[in-house]
Order: C-alpha cells, then structure tokens, then sequence
C-alpha cells in the first residue's frame, strides 16, 4: 500500500504535465512586450493614423505601428514562417475598417505563409515588428531584414518619407 500513494502522486502529476502543456500548445500566444498580438480578427482589425516626429503613419485600433516589407510583391507577402515570427502580420477574417485619414479603397487582404489572411494597405501587406515595446513605437523603421528593408506606412500607402 505504501507504494500505491507516490504511484498515484507521479500519475496525477504526469496527467497534470500533460493537461497543461496539452493546453499551452492549443491555446492563441499572448501578446508580449517583444510580440505584439495579431489584430483582431473579424470586424475588429482597424487602420487609423498617427503623428510622431517620423511623420504620419498607419497603425492598428490600439495604436501599434504597421510596417510595409519591400521584398514584397504587390498583393503578395514574400515574408516565410521565419520572417513572420519577428515580423507577425496584421490579420483580419475579413477588410479592416479604417479611420480618418485612412483611404477605404486601398484597403484589401492577401494570403500569409502560414496561411492567415494579411490585411494590405496600397497593395502593401501590412506587419507589426516584435521589437517595438509599447503603441507608436517605430523601431523597425529602415531595418534591412529577411533580405529587403522595413519601413512604416503612410497614409498614402507609400513608406513614410516618400510623400
């Protein structure tokens, strides 16, 4: 009987591992600092503009900034898996709603490598970059990375500094 008691406790605690990790795995990533979460999906995603000493840019409904990705074709990411990890997109199930300043019409979807659907902004899929720490941080700005540079978008779809 004395044997039965921590046979019992490693099994449960085997069960428990499993549950949990079973769980972790399924479970949508939480947005971190260094990983901002993807847009909301459905009627959620959202592109408004903001204004810092860059310029004028897009960004999602909670204020983080959009990065277009210059090895991109138009209507087409050329951003793979790996790519993604650092440079997640900016999803929607459907076209994102927009704000003032924003032009409705340039607003359309492309398909990921991993297969999510991109929102696109002037035929540029849009990125957020897992380097910035809080809303309207612009640190991707003008990094050379997955072989082409980054750049923040401006409302008329072009990378800020080009208008």
């Amino acid at each position: 009987m004395k044997r039965l008691i921590p046979v019992a406790l490693v099994a449960v605690a085997a069960v428990v591992a499993i549950v949990v990790t079973g769980c972790g795995s399924s479970a949508p990533k939480a947005a971190t600092a260094a990983s901002p979460a993807a847009a909301p999906s459905g009627g959620g995603a959202t592109i408004n503009t903001r204004t810092a000493p860059i310029g004028k840019f897009l960004v999602d409904g909670k204020g983080r900034t959009l990065y277009l990705f210059e090895a991109d074709k138009p209507n087409m990411s050329n951003c793979p898996s790996a790519c993604l990890s650092i440079w997640p997109g900016f999803t929607a199930k459907g076209k994102a709603s927009v704000g003032a300043g924003v032009d409705a019409a340039k607003v359309g979807t492309t398909k990921a490598a991993d297969g999510t659907t991109l929102v696109t902004y002037n035929g540029h899929p849009l990125y957020y970059y897992a380097g910035d720490q809080k809303p309207g941080d612009t640190t991707g700005q003008d990094l050379d990375q997955f072989g082409a540079k980054w750049y923040v978008v401006s409302p008329s779809g072009s990378k800020v500094g080009d208008d």
